[in-house]
């Protein structure tokens, strides 16, 4: 599956890689939390709080990151937050005004099985 992965650079910079997740892949998680409400993180810098899957059922969003470069998140793409450090990155909803979105926290060590493009 398509998939974006925030990570850090330079210490606490947010950036991006473009990739995928392969299908069948086993990881290890917490829990999950589902989330539809407005919230105030919206256009607003911010790291993610912890190591998590993010996985869109309805909208469109753009995220950017901190040398402003960005990239499009809708259903069927699974972002995978690690840009634990810094100002983060920001996110404002291009289509509608709603994001339907599941959080899947896997455990602190578990694997994302992320493979960047190229």
């Amino acid at each position: 599956m398509k998939a974006f992965k925030l990570i850090n650079i330079n210490g606490t910079d947010c950036s991006f890689e473009e990739g995928s997740i392969a299908e069948s892949v086993n990881i290890d998680g917490n829990y999950f939390i589902i989330k539809t409400t407005f919230d105030p993180y919206q256009l607003t810098a911010h790291p993610a709080p912890r190591y998590q899957f993010v996985v869109t059922l309805k909208g469109k969003l753009e995220f950017t990151v901190t040398n402003g470069s960005s990239f499009i998140i809708e259903p069927g793409i699974i972002l995978v937050a690690k840009d634990l450090q810094g100002k983060g990155h920001s996110w404002r909803i291009l289509d509608g005004d709603r994001w339907e979105r599941i959080y899947i926290v896997p455990d602190t060590d578990a694997n994302d099985f992320f493979t960047p493009d190229n």
